[in-house]
């Protein structure tokens, strides 16, 4: 009987697992104030293996960078406006002039905005002594800049370049004619103080600083403590360059101590610099060990508690649902579970328990409600006498009694007369495959008597092991009567039905194919969306009614398949298991 009694507070999991999890907490945040400043100062075993890779890793990206801005650089080079205006200035209105001026300049803007790094882009056309910016449009060209980007002409390789306090990169097109100056030289500042700015993200630790300069230059970008930042970095960079640090040392500027790390990129002719305060580093880390094992001892305490309550409050009860879940998954509609604490396992247990009652009742109505169905197909199956039928018999018939062929009107009344027995009986709706088959072959052979100068059947013999295997009536002549009058009936000559049947594995498939010519892709289509179309209100033809009762029978994963016959006309498979069940002797 399910317990309907309010669950209150003090029975609940929730209050368990938070006095648990304030055991574990607990603990944790007493000993983690206690050696928070100690914990803190443990990096400086990591900060000399990661400060180099972090200023390397750096100069690697602003090399990749670089690179990428010399390819945006020399890719200018290629624009059709430049080469346009340098060539044909002259010859150009003044409309055009401005119209290709407003494209190239778009173009540099767009390589502006394409790195934090870059302040300006220019193009310097000396043929029309006109200078382009990004920045700030079209104006004259500065002869004396232009000869001091001139000076990287021909050499594709050429790094930062130094002149008048700034960063540049440049790229020229030579002109077609020796000696004389170049067409145009695409120059790219890069913004120093956006470097600087990159620079200060290094100055995680107080008083510390960071120095980048390129090699044998005046510039100096720097970030950092302003004690630094107000010293002769020049000297003390060489001060380092003569000293026998590699990569990481120590330095004493001004009477303090600094941990000193560098990296230098050879492709931009550039050192970094940093600088960290030596007491930063060198801290007292005894005391620190022997709490961080008091710490591991206590946090394993901790947790084996938390494991066992947990195992007892939570997994065991959670462990019980799942198994009685997957006996009900396995048919065991009998199952009942029982809960000692009025908890929330109390209450799911309760409705598990109910759900299983529910699912017993349900399955009882829907099984009674999927035979009454299936019978009432049948029954309409089986009122489906197609009359053409019944009348070509009965001219068949008076043929032969004209004829005076007693022996094949005998013959044929008894086949005739078996046939609407077998149709019209209310027997099992189950048989045995072999009287199935018996149905379907005979029908085949009333059919040839009827169009034996035109249609030929190959009916192949029903394999013995299978004969027994318990089938729904009336799934084989169905088909193949639909053969007959919607694929060879209006065939002249050479009509042509195959019947086989296949054993694999664990399944038997049941073939039924002709060679009918009138069979188009759009039809074949229909036929197979009918037949997936589960709608229960749409109109049940004889394929779809035969496909619904062996997926009822035997499961969703039977039933009828369709496709293009290898003759050229429709192919039926009947699929079912091989071991769907036997009649007994």
């Amino acid at each position: 009987m399910i317990n309907r009694n309010p669950l209150s507070l003090k029975n609940t999991i929730f209050l368990r697992l938070l006095i648990t999890f304030m055991c574990i907490m607990l603990p944790i945040i007493f000993f983690g104030v206690y050696l928070y400043s100690w914990i803190v100062q443990t990096a400086s075993e990591d900060i000399s293996k990661t400060a180099v890779s972090q200023i390397t890793f750096f100069l690697s990206d602003l090399e990749n960078e670089v690179e990428r801005m010399k390819i945006l650089q020399y890719g200018i080079l290629e624009d059709e406006d430049l080469n346009e205006l340098t060539l044909t200035w002259n010859t150009m209105d003044v409309f055009t002039r401005t119209e290709k001026i407003n494209s190239l300049r778009k173009r540099l803007y767009v390589i502006q905005n394409s790195s934090p790094y870059i302040k300006n882009v220019s193009a310097h056309i000396y043929q029309v002594s006109k200078t382009i910016s990004s920045a700030n449009g079209p104006r004259d060209i500065d002869i004396e800049r232009y000869y001091g980007l001139r000076a990287t002409l021909g050499n594709r390789n050429n790094q930062l370049i130094e002149w008048n306090g700034g960063l540049y990169l440049s790229a020229v097109r030579k002109s077609g004619t020796n000696g004389n100056q170049p067409l145009f030289i695409i120059e790219i500042e890069l913004d120093q103080a956006r470097l600087q700015e990159a620079l200060g993200q290094f100055n995680t630790y107080t008083g510390s600083g960071t120095v980048m300069t390129p090699k044998n230059s005046s510039i100096i970008l720097r970030s950092g403590a302003l004690e630094l930042l107000r010293l002769d970095m020049t000297s003390i960079v060489q001060q380092i360059k003569e000293s026998d640090i590699h990569n990481t040392g120590n330095i004493s500027i001004t009477g303090s101590r600094y941990y000193t790390a560098f990296a230098v990129s050879d492709y931009l002719s550039m050192s970094i610099y940093r600088f960290i305060p030596e007491q930063m580093i060198k801290k007292p880390l005894d005391k620190f060990y022997m709490w961080a094992w008091l710490f591991i001892f206590a946090a394993v305490v901790v947790i084996a508690i938390y494991a066992y309550y947990t195992y007892q409050f939570i997994h065991k009860p959670l462990l019980t649902l799942v198994k009685s879940f997957r006996r009900m998954e396995n048919g065991d509609l009998e199952v009942n579970i029982q809960h000692k604490s009025n908890d929330e396992f109390g209450y799911l247990y309760g409705r598990f328990n109910q759900m299983v009652g529910n699912l017993r009742s349900l399955i009882d109505q829907v099984y009674k409600q999927k035979i009454m169905t299936q019978r009432a197909e049948l029954k309409q199956l089986q009122s489906q006498i197609n009359p053409h039928f019944l009348y070509n018999s009965f001219f068949i018939l008076r043929t032969m009694a004209k004829m005076g062929d007693l022996d094949r009107i005998g013959q044929f009344t008894t086949q005739l007369g078996e046939y609407f027995q077998f149709v019209t009986r209310n027997a099992s709706d189950e048989i045995v495959l072999k009287q199935e088959i018996h149905h379907a072959r005979m029908y085949t052979e009333i059919q040839q008597l009827r169009f034996s100068r035109r249609i030929r059947v190959q009916f192949d013999a029903l394999p013995q092991e299978i004969e027994r295997v318990l089938v729904p009536r009336l799934i084989v002549q169905p088909i193949i009567e639909n053969a007959f009058e919607h694929s060879l009936e209006q065939m002249k000559q050479n009509g042509l039905i195959v019947i086989r049947f296949e054993i694999i594995e664990t399944e038997i498939l049941i073939v039924v194919e002709d060679n009918g010519e009138n069979l188009t892709d759009k039809s074949l289509q229909s036929i197979s969306e009918n037949l997936d179309n589960v709608d229960n209100h749409m109109e049940t033809t004889g394929l779809v009614n035969i496909h619904r009762r062996i997926k009822s029978t035997f499961g969703e994963s039977y039933g009828l398949g369709i496709s293009r016959s290898e003759y050229g006309g429709l192919k039926v498979t009947i699929s079912f298991p091989l071991k769907g069940g036997e009649a007994r002797d």
